[in-house]
C-alpha cells in the first residue's frame, strides 16, 4: 500500500472528491480532522462510500450497499495471493513510497489533472 504523507492527504481527498462529484455522487459529509480526514458520499443508486485516511496514512475505502435480496455467493475459485507478515500488527501498514503521494513537502504547481 502506498504511503500517503500528512502533507498530501488533503490532495488525495480533493482528487477523490472531485471525481465522485463528477460521477454524480452526492457528498454527505466531509471531515477535515488533521489526524483522520475523511469524505463520505452517496451514489445515485444508493451506495454509500467513504474514504478515510487513518493511522500512518492508511487509506480505507468503505462501501455500504443499499438493501438487496439474499442470493447465493459462490466460493472463490482462487486462493488469496496477498500475504500478511507474521510480525505485522492486525492490519497491514503502508510500505510503498510514491514520489508524489509520499512526499513530505506541500504540493506546489501540480494540477489535479496530473494526478487524476
Amino acid at each position: 500500500m502506498t504511503v500517503v504523507s500528512a502533507q498530501r492527504r488533503g490532495s488525495l481527498l480533493g482528487v477523490v472528491d472531485r471525481f465522485w462529484r463528477k460521477s454524480g455522487y452526492r457528498m454527505t459529509a466531509i471531515n477535515n480532522d488533521v489526524d483522520v480526514p475523511a469524505i463520505y458520499a452517496r451514489t445515485e443508486d444508493g451506495f454509500q462510500v467513504g474514504l478515510i485516511v487513518a493511522d500512518r496514512g492508511q487509506v480505507h475505502l468503505d462501501v455500504i450497499s443499499p438493501c438487496v435480496s439474499y442470493s447465493e455467493v459462490a466460493h472463490s475459485t482462487r486462493q488469496a495471493t496477498a500475504s500478511l507478515d507474521p510480525a505485522a500488527e492486525s492490519i497491514p501498514r503502508p510500505n510503498i513510497h510514491s514520489d508524489f503521494w509520499s512526499a513530505e513537502t506541500p504540493e506546489v504547481g501540480v494540477t489535479s489533472s496530473a494526478r487524476d
